[in-house]
């Protein structure tokens, strides 16, 4: 069993590492666009193309699915990327999670880059989903690109600036990029309001990770053996894990098994 995930940079781990945590077993071949990271600033048109040389590269590899670990790509390329390869490699795209995050009426926060903030993607997410639940929509400006380089200081910045943005009552943020999602815990201290309990994080890892095993007919087995291997793929090159990577917990566990060259 192989599944492939793709986005601009390492905003993909997440969701890597939720598959990890479910199959063990599986091959991962993870597939990024480093040199013009971060997408979210580029226009639909350049998104699609650099999605499509990225997804082209992974699909090389003969995944049994590919994970478009990337709310960007997901928004702008998805249709392509699945007319090109489905039905022969399932495509499961990244939403941000605003269903599940207005289930219990609390007041809600989406984070989410400055390009995707605003955008009639989200807006359209919003109508559908929050009914009468007060949602604010904060621009994260910088985030990701720090999240991308581990740059502690620049993520520090970013994390405060767009809390400052972020409601006092609100009880739920959305992680509406993927980078987002592995500095969640310095979101969640972020927004904390002393006295009260900590705020509701949704990110989109662990249901795309399931999603991915539904579409090929897998079950989970979180106790089979660690036995996958894990190919890099940075630019359709063959590579290591980026040093950055390895900051963040989830690196670490991808970093941990042998790679498949």
């Amino acid at each position: 069993m192989k599944i492939a995930l793709m986005d601009s940079g390492i905003g993909l781990l997440a969701a890597a590492a939720a598959v990890r945590r479910l199959r063990p077993d599986a091959d991962l071949v993870l597939s990024s666009d480093p040199d013009s990271m971060p997408w979210g600033p580029r226009t639909p048109e350049d998104v699609t193309v650099r999605a499509l040389d990225v997804a082209r590269a992974a699909a090389a590899h003969r995944p049994d699915a590919l994970i478009v670990a990337c709310n960007t790509a997901s928004v702008h390329a998805l249709s392509t990327l699945r007319a090109e390869l489905e039905p022969g490699v399932p495509v499961i795209g990244t939403v941000p999670a605003i269903k599940p995050s207005v289930a219990d009426g609390v007041p809600v926060a989406i984070w989410a880059t400055p390009a995707t903030t605003g955008s009639p993607y989200q807006r359209g997410l919003i109508r559908e989903f929050a009914g009468p639940v007060a949602v604010t929509e904060v621009p994260c400006p910088g985030l990701a690109d720090a999240v991308e380089h581990a740059d502690e200081a620049a993520i520090d910045r970013a994390v405060a600036a767009a809390a400052a943005l972020t409601p006092r009552d609100v009880r739920a943020v959305v992680l509406g990029c993927t980078h987002y999602e592995l500095v969640a815990e310095r979101i969640r201290a972020a927004v904390r309001q002393p006295g009260l309990p900590p705020v509701a994080l949704h990110g989109s890892a662990d249901a795309v990770a399931a999603q991915a095993l539904r579409r090929i007919g897998v079950e989970p087995a979180p106790s089979a053996e660690s036995a996958g291997g894990l190919t890099v793929l940075l630019n359709g090159r063959v590579a290591d894990l980026p040093e950055a990577a390895l900051a963040y917990a989830e690196g670490q566990l991808l970093g941990a098994v042998s790679p498949a060259r």
